[in-house]
Order: C-alpha cells, then sequence, then structure tokens
C-alpha cells in the first residue's frame, strides 16, 4: 500500500482517496519511437505472470476521447483549445481510469502521460509553468520509462512502416518548414528537447530507443520487474 501524490495540491473530488495497492508505469517518448507496441507486448507480459493491468492513453476517455480525434481531423484547433481539450481527456482518465484501478490493485500501463501534453503545448507557444499547474491533478508514477531517440531515428521509422508524415506529429500548424517531412523534422527536434529537459525534474529512467525493439523490450521489462520487486 502507498499514499497517493499529485504533482500539484489534490483535487477536491480525489480528497477521500486514501492508500492505493496499484501501480502507475508510463511509457513516454515522441512519435514513431515504437511506444505503444512495446507497451502493448509489456501488458501481455504482464498479464502472462498473473498480473491484473489496466492500459490507457491520450484520448481514450469516454468524455473526451472521440472529440479531440474528430476535431483534428479539420486541423482547425486553435493552441488553447488544443491545450485544454486534452486536459479535460486526461483528467476524465485519471478520475474513471487510473485512480479506479490503482484502489484496486491494478497496473496502470499509461502510452503517454502529462509529459507529452506538456512538451507538445510549451513547442506551440504555452508558459511552461502554466502548462505544468493546468496538470498539477496528475497523479506521480511509480516509474516513468522515456524512449529515447534521435530525429533522424524517427525520420528512418516513418519510413520504413510506409504510412507517411502525419499532420499533428509534424506540427504543421506551427508551419516550422516548406514541407511535411521538414515540418517533422524541426518539430520532433523541438519535441525532444522539451522530453530531455524533463529528464532530471521528473525523474525519468531514459532507454536507448535507437536498438531492436526485442532490446528495447527488455529494458523495459527489467525496469518494470525492479518496480514490483520492491513493491
Amino acid at each position: 500500500m502507498k499514499t497517493l501524490t499529485f504533482y500539484g495540491d489534490r483535487p477536491t473530488y480525489l480528497e477521500n482517496v486514501g492508500d492505493v495497492r496499484g501501480k502507475l508505469i508510463v511509457v513516454e517518448g515522441p512519435d514513431k519511437v515504437g511506444r505503444s507496441t512495446q507497451v502493448a507486448e509489456l501488458r501481455r507480459w504482464l498479464e502472462s505472470r498473473g498480473s491484473a493491468v489496466i492500459e490507457t492513453g491520450f484520448t481514450r476517455s469516454e468524455l473526451a476521447g472521440k472529440g479531440i480525434k474528430q476535431a483534428k481531423q479539420g486541423h482547425t484547433l486553435g493552441s488553447n483549445t488544443l491545450f485544454l481539450y486534452y486536459a479535460t481527456d486526461f483528467a476524465d482518465i485519471v478520475e474513471g481510469q487510473i485512480i479506479p484501478g490503482l484502489r484496486a490493485g491494478y497496473i496502470i500501463l499509461a502510452d503517454r502521460y502529462i509529459y507529452s501534453a506538456i512538451a507538445r503545448a510549451v513547442v506551440r507557444g504555452a508558459d511552461p509553468q502554466w502548462i505544468r499547474e493546468v496538470y498539477g491533478f496528475a497523479p506521480v508514477p511509480d516509474a516513468v520509462l522515456y524512449l529515447k531517440i534521435s530525429v533522424s531515428g524517427l525520420i528512418e521509422r516513418t519510413i520504413n512502416a510506409g504510412k507517411g508524415f502525419n499532420y499533428w506529429e509534424s506540427g504543421m500548424d506551427l508551419r516550422l518548414g516548406n514541407d511535411m517531412f521538414d515540418s517533422f523534422k524541426e518539430y520532433q527536434a523541438r519535441i525532444l528537447r522539451q522530453f530531455d529537459s524533463m529528464v532530471t525534474e521528473y525523474g525519468f529512467q531514459t532507454i536507448d530507443a535507437s536498438r531492436p525493439a526485442d532490446e528495447v523490450g527488455d529494458d523495459l521489462r527489467a525496469a518494470i520487474d525492479r518496480i514490483l520487486v520492491l513493491a
């Protein structure tokens, strides 16, 4: 059992949350780093060992998830609207999935967390302190496993995947280059600088994601094993 802590003041609607039995493990990293694939593999691995797991991530809330996806298809969201829309989505996930899961003893595997939201917002001009305060209601995870890679590595993976460059993943709303490729390079470089600036602040455990997926998976499993042994 542990006492749940938050990055800011405990939200009033969570004042009655006492000790929790579960673990909150975050896998962070930029677009195309292989994060979602690794999270899915980790879930299968944990469940094969008898652990109860909840997998979550952005745009998966009942309240706002579908709305964000639909709004982004039109490429018309203003920056502040986008920031707060994601915060609303995440608040619903915290209240409806993360807190109940932790209280029930589940391992919560989060594919992205507030760090992605903060990085994206700061790159789009948000005040760094303000956006951190917006997400002050976020529970502090038991571990943040940061998949680190270079921009050139992200480009290689995007090309090899054969899916092309995505409008939002390329930061096309910011007009950072003459085409989507150039914009992707500059946008992802800015995102990576934000992640690197958070390593010490948020206690990221950095994992070299430039290696083959099975080697990255081995490191992720070893890190999670250490967390569970300490439980």
